[in-house]
């Protein structure tokens, strides 16, 4: 966070309240946690996870029945 808020040079009043509010956005609504399956916290928080590893699970059968099926397909 120290980055984040320190590393621009701003000197505007409100500007290091402005980025804090920008990283806390940052960091609960787009960045991704491993240690939360790699979901955001806001995605917990809402109840969105489960629905979000179950279409994940989708496309992964999805995309593992296509490989098959392709490698099938040169391996004959």
């Amino acid at each position: 966070m120290n980055n984040w808020v320190l590393v621009q040079k701003r000197y505007l009043p409100g500007d290091p309240e402005a980025r804090v509010a920008d990283f806390v956005d940052y960091y609960n609504h787009q960045r991704y946690h491993e240690s939360l399956d790699n979901l955001t916290p806001a995605d917990l928080y809402f109840g969105r996870g489960q629905a979000i590893l179950a279409g994940r699970a989708r496309t992964k059968r999805k995309t593992m029945a296509l490989r098959h099926q392709q490698h099938q397909k040169t391996a004959a």
